[in-house]
């Protein structure tokens, strides 16, 4: 499992969701569909109408990945910081009993509204 405490692996960018490790879809169930897609160097997160998957490319090659999923159903409260004027990084962070705290830190131009309103609508289900 992926090492929460350790957020920078969180640093990430916005991708367009056609972008996505193809390896992702794999893990999908019936009815569910990624809405949004970032990614580190190596490491993609994507967030689905059920729950979060981190993708952790590990080694020199690549080769070995952990995955790690996040329910929605799991996730105790959820916070959310705006970009500003001179910073333009805005954050999501969830509380998960079992896991902890999980921060995103979402670098660059991002409509962080609209994704909020996604994922309230799957948290508070």
């Amino acid at each position: 499992m992926i090492d929460f405490d350790n957020s920078s692996v969180f640093k990430l960018k916005p991708i367009e969701v056609s972008k996505v490790r193809e390896d992702f879809h794999k893990f999908l169930i019936d009815g569910e569909s990624v809405f949004a897609g970032f990614k580190t160097v190596r490491d993609q997160v994507v967030f689905t109408n059920k729950r979060v998957i981190a993708a952790n490319v590990q080694g020199i090659t690549g080769s070995k990945v952990d995955y790690t999923s996040l329910p929605y159903s799991k996730i105790n409260a959820f916070s959310i910081e705006t970009s500003g004027t001179f910073d333009l990084d805005c954050e999501i962070e969830f509380f998960i009993s079992e896991v902890g705290r999980v921060r995103f830190e979402i670098k660059g131009s991002f409509d962080l509204i609209s994704f909020n309103r996604m994922v309230s609508e799957y948290v508070l289900a």
